[in-house]
């Protein structure tokens, strides 16, 4: 997953990137539908890079096929049309539970890297 950094800004481990992704995609959509550009700039706009396309989209589909996400095709006004994507009630859930899951790797993790052995 290749992700572009604002100048200035730290380059996050892709492999980071990679693993978050998901998460930080659901969070994207916890204010209401979207669609995949403007949840690129939003994770931007928050400091976590580029996301291509590429590697929004297929993660995108592979959630509504788990019932993460629905898609509705909403028609442009002076463009092309647009997929939006929103969360259902099984991909707040899930949100919900990265959110716990996470809280509790990152403290026991940062206590980990953290404790200076004696």
């Amino acid at each position: 997953m290749e992700t572009e950094q604002p100048e200035g800004a730290a380059a996050w481990p892709s492999d980071w990137m990679r693993a978050m992704l998901g998460a930080f995609t659901l969070r994207a959509l916890e204010r209401g539908p979207s669609y995949g550009y403007a949840i690129i700039t939003d994770l931007e706009a928050n400091g976590l890079g580029t996301v291509k396309g590429g590697t929004l989209y297929p993660l995108l589909t592979r959630y509504e096929s788990a019932g993460l996400v629905t898609v509705e095709w909403r028609p442009g006004e002076a463009g092309p049309g647009r997929k939006y994507f929103a969360l259902t009630d099984l991909g707040r859930r899930e949100l919900d539970r990265v959110r716990d899951e996470w809280s509790r790797f990152s403290t026991t993790s940062n206590d980990y890297l953290t404790r200076r052995e004696q």
